[in-house]
């Protein structure tokens, strides 16, 4: 039986990565919910809008309102602040919450308490109560409670210091060193069953957009055992290190919640999102993780919402289903999604040889298409096209031309496709 997950808030670089890690599953039907208007309104299939921010006197009664009209069984937090409010509030919350107790949730949320409570290990960075403490710059100060870089900035003089600090910021080490995100994984007996360094290459908005796998130092696998002793850590989690002047690696921060960039090990064959909601559920989980060199990159991609409603879809063959000698996958992913949504699929070409025989050659079922119409050189492809509910793809700026005056319908060349495509799931 299929459970119902709510990923909140839908529409951050978390959510994004649990929903892209479930999405598959046929143990969970996803939900997101969302505060604003944004991305998650062109991915998530079952959206629930108009949630108040979660530092609203109302959050609580909203959240559980949607989760009794929609009958969700787990609500899975994406953000920081989420996994506070979830923890704190876990008995208060009508379904279960997948995310660690209050504690460990509470000091991981605060880089002060987390110094505090780790402040006799050598690996915690030194800090400073008061500017007034600080001889040596530079120094560098963060948010006692924020989140990527926001706010975070190397300070290299005391008037600059003094100009830019206040009680909501601490003050620590300058760590001129390289960083890196280390990632985990818990499970319900409290064993660390993964532990992997991967290297920040290159960072944006302070989030890693570009990452590589590699080995494990033994200093960082230290950490992670004494990290993972001392709180009550369920599922996945990750913590960050820099290394200091002398190449010694310093905590940066620990964060009880899945990992933005989980990605990378996903595709490695270690689901964290999946892998975190069986432990939550009480089944005994074990991973396995191809050894494979793997980098990943990411940068922004366009998705689209389109004012049309259309029943048919006419395409070409030459130059759209196929480019040279090869199936243009990314024409053939909305040909299938059309398929999926009950579109009916008219192949309609002046292809010069047997349409039939290359359909077979290229490995593209005849079975796709209502119908497949080869036109002669002469014949004008508008005179086929009687609906009105259609849309018409080609190559051929001519050909669109004529359609578009003829017939009235939306047109489209190759490189518009991607603006059909559906990312909902």
């Amino acid at each position: 039986m299929q459970k119902k997950i709510l990923i909140f808030p839908a529409g951050t670089e978390i959510a994004f990565e649990i929903q892209n890690s479930l999405k598959y599953s046929k143990f969970v039907k996803i939900y997101g919910g969302t505060s604003a208007s944004d991305h998650s309104e062109f991915t998530y299939e079952n959206l629930i809008t108009g949630f108040p921010f979660v530092d609203d006197a109302n959050f609580l009664d909203f959240l559980n309102n949607v989760i009794d009209e929609n009958e969700i069984d787990c609500v899975y937090p994406a953000h920081d602040s989420s996994c506070l409010f979830c923890s704190e509030h876990a008995d208060e919350i009508h379904a279960q919450v997948i995310i660690t107790d209050k504690t460990t949730t509470g000091i991981c949320r605060s880089k002060k308490k987390t110094y505090e409570f780790f402040q006799s290990e050598e690996f915690i960075p030194e800090t400073y109560a008061t500017p007034d403490e600080v001889i040596n710059f530079p120094v560098f100060i963060k948010p006692i409670t924020g989140q990527g870089s926001v706010g975070a900035r190397k300070i290299i003089s005391r008037s600059e210091l003094d100009m830019n600090y206040n009680s909501d910021y601490v003050i620590c080490e300058y760590l001129p060193g390289a960083e890196y995100t280390v990632d985990c994984f818990t499970d319900g007996n409290g064993e660390l069953l993964f532990c992997r360094q991967r290297m920040r290459e290159r960072i944006k908005t302070g989030i890693s957009v570009r990452t590589r796998s590699m080995d494990t130092d033994d200093a960082v696998r230290n950490i992670a055992n004494r990290l993972n002793g001392k709180l009550k850590f369920k599922g996945a989690w990750f913590f960050q290190v820099k290394k200091n002047l002398n190449g010694e690696y310093r905590l940066m921060e620990v964060s009880p919640r899945i990992p933005g960039t989980a990605g990378l090990y996903r595709n490695t064959g270690v689901n964290f999102p999946m892998l975190t909601l069986f432990v939550f559920w009480g089944y005994p989980v074990s991973i396995i993780e191809n050894d494979y060199d793997i980098v990943l990159d990411r940068a922004f991609y366009s998705a689209f919402r389109i004012g049309i409603d259309y029943d048919y879809v006419y395409l070409d063959y030459d130059d759209i289903l196929t480019l040279g000698d090869k199936v243009n996958a990314d024409v053939m992913r909305f040909v299938y999604q059309a398929r999926n949504k009950g579109k009916r699929i008219i192949l309609l070409s002046k292809h010069s040889t047997d349409i039939h025989a290359d359909l077979k050659k290229a490995g593209i079922s005849e079975e796709l298409f209502e119908d497949i119409q080869v036109l002669e050189k002469s014949e004008e492809k508008s005179d086929y096209i009687k609906e009105t509910d259609a849309i018409f793809i080609d190559d051929s700026f001519a050909e669109r031309k004529k359609v578009k005056e003829k017939c009235g319908i939306p047109v489209f060349d190759v490189d518009m496709i991607e603006s059909l495509i559906d990312w909902k799931s």
